[in-house]
């Protein structure tokens, strides 16, 4: 399985550390966030990895690489010139790369000890979401889960983690543009079309400099 990192946003609740550094090279316990991952995917046996870069997106290669490192190819999808295309925009331009087969998506601002899972096998459904329980700064949450099945609206809510597991089907007849991911996810939850499950071990949502140091100390 392929995996995308996404790195493109431009992370406004970060600033001014962003004013200076894409968000995903922020570091948690001396090592950027976007490392964490790359160690764990090729800990995990993945080896094709494409991250999205927008905001002072240069300075992310600069400092991966093409990541022989970790023994992985790291292919960069560029999107300095349009500006930040969003989750789900990001993702369409970068479809090709994944051919039409199943891959895994997490977000760069997460920090978490979920292991991804190369062999996950999505059967019939266009996508699998990791959700967890809600932190302080999303006590609403934002789907609930019934039967293995993700819902829009439930008793219980939980916050979706930034990490899925999708099939290109779900993003082949959205526009080249920017687009959010949530409203596409909806429109398959109601056709009862993407399932779920419930991570209740170490995950933060780096979000803004005060988690950033919470999370270091």
């Amino acid at each position: 399985m392929k995996a995308m990192i996404l790195c493109a946003g431009r992370g406004e609740r970060m600033r001014p550390l962003t004013d200076t550094l894409p968000k995903p090279l922020l570091e948690v316990k001396g090592k950027p966030l976007v490392v964490w991952h790359l160690e764990k995917l090729s800990r995990l046996g993945f080896k094709d990895v494409v991250i999205n870069i927008a905001h002072l997106g240069f300075k992310i290669p600069e400092l991966l690489g093409d990541g022989s490192k970790w023994g992985l190819n790291i292919i960069y999808s560029d999107e300095q010139r349009e500006g930040a295309l969003e989750s789900a925009g990001g993702i369409k331009k970068a479809l090709p790369f994944f051919d039409d087969d199943t891959f895994l998506v997490v977000n760069g601002d997460v920090f978490c000890d979920y292991d991804f899972d190369g062999d996950f096998d999505l059967k019939d459904k266009l996508a699998h979401l990791i959700l967890v329980p809600n932190p302080e700064h999303n006590k609403d949450g934002d789907f609930g889960l019934r039967d293995d099945f993700v819902t829009n609206i439930d008793e219980v809510n939980y916050t979706f983690s930034g990490i899925g597991y999708y099939s290109p089907k779900l993003f082949k007849n959205i526009a080249n543009e920017k687009t959010a991911l949530a409203p596409i996810l909806k429109k398959a939850i109601q056709k009862q079309k993407i399932s779920g499950e419930i991570y209740n071990n170490m995950w933060h949502d780096i979000g803004t400099p005060q988690r950033l140091e919470n999370i270091n100390r």
